[in-house]
């Protein structure tokens, strides 16, 4: 059975109003799901997968081929594998001219794809598909077990837990060997090794000369390969928030693994019993946290504040000209420390979310109020 997705509609406005539409996000996220699905409103449509062999023959003269498909909106998944095909995609849009020519689904970021920012300015509109956000499961699913199998589809539908956790493992194993050979420049068993340690300090202040050296490489080596998993959507790098208060800031970003499970799994933690009592546990309510807010304000901001006199707080979400402190906390009882209130003093947010995993939602005290991840969206959106 389909799961709607948060992210359809805004599809669908962007394809009646710009040329191209992109869909990013990670491999396995529901890319193609949404697509085919959003393409039944299309009957007048093709739909190409470059990972498959008949499809790139098709693409052997791309421009005699897509020119005969002159009326269709065409859809191209996994076009980073064809990086030649934007500038010809730019000039057959700009010879159209009209809204809805291509959907083009991509597993990088559009930073990675220079190609297309380049040939296609003004022409493109990107969107980003997370994994399941917690509110696209309608209550079908348990907290438990959307902290200990993930977000992606096929590891949260799995059958049981061995099933789940296989999947990621595997997910791990083809990211690594196949699908990060099409970007030059990393060894994939050095890349195995640092997603291992970045899950060990998931949520913590990336130091890359400490990660260089246990990994016997150069802190630029560091740096790149981070970048490279944030920009295939393995990891989130949150910089520091930077304001005029004066205070001596903790300037290093934090860096998160994007999924829950991914996380579960790179620790060897097959189930939410040995998740529940690891020391990442904190932390990878953090990310959920953070991945749910990032797919359902994909156009928010996102830092993380933290002063070397022990002030901070997990999440600074700026939208819309509006600043909200965001705290999470991986408890039903949660109590907030000295530094949290400094924090909160520090940035004079518009109001302040403590987040649970509890269904409850209450006010701690004026202009700070505890919330569930079901009711944070509902309350920001009452505050904007």
């Amino acid at each position: 059975m389909y799961i709607h997705r948060y992210l359809g509609p805004s599809v669908l406005r962007s394809l009646q109003s710009f040329p191209v539409t992109a869909v990013t996000g990670p491999r396995q996220c529901g890319k193609s799901t949404l697509v085919k699905h959003i393409l039944e409103a299309y009957p007048e449509s093709i739909y190409l997968d470059l990972e498959r062999p008949s499809d790139l023959r098709k693409l052997e003269d791309a421009e005699w081929f897509l020119s005969s498909q002159k009326e269709k909106l065409i859809c191209i998944d996994e076009v980073q594998r064809r990086p030649e095909l934007f500038p010809l995609i730019r000039s057959l849009v700009d010879e159209w001219n009209r809204p809805g020519c291509f959907l083009i689904l991509g597993s990088a970021s559009h930073d990675l794809l220079k190609q297309s920012s380049e040939s296609l300015a003004g022409r493109i509109s990107y969107k980003r598909l997370t994994p399941f956000l917690w509110e696209e499961l309608e209550n079908d699913y348990t907290i438990e077990k959307y902290f200990s199998d993930g977000a992606f589809p096929r590891s949260l539908l799995a059958g049981d837990n061995e099933i789940s956790f296989e999947w990621r493992e595997n997910f791990i194993t083809t990211f690594l060997e196949r699908d990060l050979l099409q970007w030059a420049g990393f060894t994939p068993a050095t890349m195995r090794r640092l997603w291992q340690m970045l899950a060990h300090v998931n949520g913590q202040t990336v130091n890359y000369s400490t990660l260089a050296t246990s990994l016997g490489v150069s802190s630029t080596t560091v740096k790149s390969y981070i970048d490279l998993l944030a920009g295939t959507y393995m990891v989130e790098v949150i910089p520091p928030y930077i304001s005029n208060l004066g205070k001596r800031l903790v300037k290093a970003p934090k860096v998160y693994i994007s999924d829950s499970g991914i996380t579960a799994a790179l620790l060897g933690l097959r189930n939410f019993e040995e998740l529940s009592g690891h020391p990442a546990f904190g932390s990878i309510w953090e990310q959920i946290v953070l991945s749910n807010l990032k797919g359902l304000y994909p156009d928010a901001e996102f830092f993380h504040y933290r002063t070397t006199n022990g002030a901070e707080t997990d999440f600074v979400m700026k939208i819309r000209n509006a600043i909200f402190a965001i705290e999470c906390k991986a408890s039903y009882s949660p109590i907030l420390s000295k530094g949290n209130y400094l924090a909160f003093e520090d940035i004079s947010s518009k109001h302040t979310f403590v987040v649970t995993p509890s269904a409850d939602s209450w006010s701690m005290k004026e202009g700070i109020d505890v919330v569930s991840l079901n009711e944070l969206k509902n309350k920001i959106d009452h505050m904007m």
